[in-house]
């Protein structure tokens, strides 16, 4: 503007309209200081000083003073001399030299602001919040090679004269003009690069009370460099020193002033270089920093390890350089080694005790120490093996252990998981998760081999309950199908059934939407709305639609009874089931569903479909990633209802945290994936079937494949050995009479058999081990709990009991008269219920006392925490003075 002011001052109102925009710009800039908000003094009893060079020379000895600033104070002359000499020989050869008219210099200056401001955006992007000053070095660097380009240009220049200034078209024409303007504009971006890191860096390090003088200071220091290099240039052109001689020399001090930026201010370039890569292109993301605060000095940073890159990521975020655990045999890898040169890393070999004693000293002696329990990266996608040396580096030291979980990673070509179980990104966001630390317990009275055991299972209980804290619960179960969607690919084949086929995450999602606009319609916000439906695609797109309606899905046991179902409607305030009549009468419920219809509204889905219009259609696709009603992680997602085996049906609410919750538990306990299949039997209207069987897979990119009845004892292997299942979930009933018809090669593809809901028996064991080489893995569960308590994992697995209680699971076991070894299983965590829904109190909440809930049932839980169950509180009787299981 200040060109072109110039330009036209000799026009009508041309000084005018220039000393009128002055005003202006003044006037905008005092409004705008007065938008800035006040802060405290810094110094509230410092007394100015009113002799400006006694003061100035004041503050110029202490900003000298210190060497950090006095080197950051000359990186930013160094960008004001620069752009001084670069302003001052601009015009000279825009308009000497390439025969440029006044508007072109205007240009130019355009150009040189613009790319300046360019500099600094660009700076802001590869520091993102934290102060690195390799970009000042390649600024310096930029300035030194534009600076040289320019001056060589300047040489091979044909010097004839043109007869009139140039104007921009025509100048652009000539050769070396864009050239000159690249240039130009390389020289002032690389400037931006400079001044926005060093300047940061010298706010951040001058402390409070210090910093405006400090930063009065530099700008003094700052005049003095412009000031020099205007006079500089000046007297060198007196000598006949020409353009190019100027630039080429401009150019030799760039080149040293960015050696020495590199050597002399930037700490260490290899760190800024990762902060640089992972803040930048990755967007790392770091959550919880203030814990490694929180552990002292010396912490143990304890991460999963997903990629190659997870060292590099760790290292670029910590305060100051730890020693690295590193696998004796990556350590040996020619590509490695170099890195080794630039960290303290210490090979650790399970074969030689001498690198984990070294390590236990190191951390001993205030080291922060990064260690990889797992020894190897992942190969599932989740936490695999944790070796005990890690475990006992830890117990050791005593030490606090920061667990510390990486996302992101897995999605590069740097892991070693396969595209089939890792959906490929170029630049997938990384997250750095670090939670609270904590101490590795280990009881005294194990010594040897049993205390490095347990030093080992205590590190692995602390990662699976990271892998568990981390993962995302604060959303709605149809926010979670959403991401998943959106994680692995809407074109994802998510569920099957025999019918109809296979549908993807898109098509599921759109018919959760068009169904969802219909349910809308059905009774208000937060109601609830029975779903009678048996295993298959229509049962999981109907609960995403009463969820994205806003309605809460009641899952109604078909298998029940009406009176049982009607009493669980009641509770719960259920006025309209939603169901299909080809189910009523391929199922034989006809004398059901006519009971059920004298009390509630029956509304099937083949009614709903036939009112969904094109238009409808084109709607759910436009919008089809929101739910029609949005609704919070803390409501009601589900109720299901107990067998009434003791009183009337109660309704068990639970919340979408609840069910996210527990699949998150399990999702830290067994490793599964992409690559995995679920083959899902259990009926959804009991807790297993719809959390394990159904929602976990979903939201966690597993495909599953729904088969109506668990009873086809023949049709079941079969339909799992056509399928390619790798997942399969049963009870003891249902897997016995599996065995007995099953091909001795129907399950190969089986990976995983989890069992629940009634004991395992051995002889189930012993066959499905003889007969398929699988080992059935037992659970155990409560509706109440979402359903999973406790679960036997590949690593931790004892036959008889039911495995170790799932990370987040409080328990407390309270004594019951006569029974001397164990107690009645109390919990609480985030998968237990929100409450009951009563007959007696229908449509109210009933939340169990202060969080707790009373299983019922009289277990025990040994030294390692697996958990056995004794039996049923009120399947005991007092006979003879003892109290005996009458199931036993």
């Amino acid at each position: 503007a200040g060109g072109l002011a110039q330009q036209a001052h000799n026009e009508p109102l041309g000084a005018l309209g220039f000393v009128g925009g002055i005003m202006a710009v003044a006037l905008a800039s005092y409004a705008a200081a007065w938008l800035i908000p006040s802060t405290q003094r810094g110094a509230p009893e410092l007394k100015i000083d009113a002799n400006i060079f006694r003061s100035t020379f004041k503050l110029l000895r202490a900003l000298r003073a210190e060497r950090s600033m006095r080197r950051l104070t000359t990186v930013t002359s160094l960008f004001w001399l620069y752009g001084s000499i670069a302003m001052s020989l601009m015009p000279p050869l825009v308009t000497h030299s390439l025969h440029g008219a006044e508007s072109v210099v205007t240009l130019h200056l355009t150009i040189f602001a613009v790319a300046i401001g360019a500099g600094s955006g660009l700076a802001a992007f590869l520091l993102k919040g934290r102060i690195v000053l390799l970009p000042a070095a390649v600024g310096a660097a930029l300035v030194a090679v534009a600076s040289v380009d320019l001056g060589a240009a300047e040489l091979l220049r044909d010097r004839s004269e043109a007869l009139a200034p140039l104007g921009v078209a025509d100048y652009f024409a000539q050769d070396g003009a864009l050239r000159a303007s690249i240039d130009l504009g390389l020289l002032a971006l690389a400037g931006g690069l400079m001044i926005v890191p060093s300047f940061a860096a010298i706010q951040a390090q001058s402390p409070a009370e210090q910093r405006a003088r400090t930063v009065a200071a530099v700008n003094v220091h700052n005049s003095a460099f412009m000031a020099a290099g205007g006079a500089g240039v000046a007297f060198l052109q007196a000598q006949g020193v020409t353009l190019a001689q100027l630039f080429l020399g401009m150019g030799a001090v760039a080149l040293l002033s960015a050696i020495w930026i590199l050597f002399a201010v930037v700490k260490n370039p290899i760190l800024d270089l990762l902060s640089i890569i992972f803040r930048s292109f990755y967007r790392l993301d770091v959550k919880g920093l203030d814990n490694l605060e929180k552990a002292g000095p010396n912490p143990i940073i304890a991460l999963n390890h997903v990629s190659f890159l997870d060292a590099a990521a760790i290292l670029s975020v910590l305060p100051k350089d730890p020693v690295f655990a590193i696998d004796h045999g990556i350590a040996q890898r020619w590509w490695v080694r170099p890195f080794l040169r630039f960290t303290r890393a210490i090979p650790l070999d399970p074969t030689k005790p001498l690198g984990t004693r070294t390590l236990v000293n190191a951390v001993k002696a205030g080291e922060a120490l990064v260690i990889f329990p797992e020894g190897r990266l992942t190969v599932t996608g989740t936490l695999m093996k944790v070796y005990d040396g890690a475990g006992l580096i830890a117990e050791k030291s005593g030490a606090l252990i920061v667990p510390v979980k990486i996302d992101g990673p897995e999605a590069t070509i740097f892991s070693r998981l396969t595209r089939e179980q890792a959906r490929r990104r170029f630049f997938p966001k990384f997250t750095l998760t670090m939670q609270e630390p904590v101490r590795l317990a280990v009881g005294e009275e194990l010594k040897g081999k049993a205390r490095r055991m347990a030093a080992g299972a205590a590190l692995y209980q602390i990662m699976s309950d990271l892998i568990f804290r981390t993962a995302k619960k604060d959303e709605t179960i149809f926010e979670a199908v959403v991401r998943a969607a959106d994680k692995h690919g809407f074109s994802r084949i998510a569920l099957e059934d025999p019918l109809t086929g296979a549908l993807t995450y898109q098509k599921i999602l759109i018919g959760a939407r068009v169904l969802g606009e219909k349910i809308a319609k059905i009774g208000e916000a937060g109601d609830c709305v029975g779903v009678m439906l048996p295993n298959a695609n229509a049962a999981g797109v109907a609960f995403l639609a009463v969820a994205s309606a806003g309605r809460v899905p009641a899952m109604i046991n078909f298998t029940a009874g009406a009176a049982n179902i009607l009493s669980g409607c009641e509770a719960a305030r259920v006025k309209t089931i939603l169901t299909s009549r080809a189910f009523i009468e391929k199922g034989k419920l006809d004398k059901l569903a006519a009971a059920l219809q004298e009390h509630v509204a029956l509304v099937y889905l083949e009614d709903l479909r036939a009112g969904v219009s094109a238009f409808d259609k084109l709607k759910a696709f436009l919008r089809f990633k929101k739910p029609v009603v949005a609704r919070k992680a803390e409501d009601m997602a589900a109720v299901l209802f107990t067998s009434g085996s003791e009183g009337a049906p109660k309704g068990v609410a639970l919340s979408h945290a609840n069910m996210l919750a527990n699949a998150a538990q399990a999702a830290a306990r067994i490793d599964f994936g992409r690559q995995d299949k679920v083959f899902n039997v259990l009926p959804v209207f009991h807790c297993f079937g719809l959390t394990i069987g159904f929602m976990l897979p979903l939201i966690s990119g597993v495909p599953v494949y729904f088969y109506p009845s668990p009873l086809h004892y023949r049709i079941v292997p079969e339909m799992i050995y056509g399928t390619n299942a790798t997942i399969f979930f049963g009870t003891d009933t249902f897997l016995a009479g599996y065995a007995r018809s099953a091909h001795a090669y129907d399950f190969r593809s089986i990976r995983y058999v989890v069992a629940g809901a009634e004991p395992v028996k051995q002889s189930t064991r012993d066959v499905w081990s003889e007969k398929f080489g699988i080992r059935i893995l037992e659970g155990y569960g409560v509706t109440e709990t979402a359903p999973v308590l406790a679960l036997n994992t590949p690593m931790f697995n004892q036959f008889g009991t039911v495995g170790r209680v799932m990370p987040g699971v409080e328990v407390k076991l309270e004594s019951v008269p006569g029974v001397e070894e164990g107690g009645r299983l109390l919990v609480r965590g985030p998968n237990v219920m929100m409450g009951y829904l009563k007959a007696d109190k229908p449509g109210v909440l009933q939340p169990p006392a202060e969080g707790w809930h009373d299983t019922g049932d009289i277990v025990t839980i040994d030294a390692q925490g697996f958990v056995t169950i004794k039996g049923r509180a009120k399947r005991f009787a007092k006979i003879g003075g003892e109290m005996v299981s009458l199931a036993a």
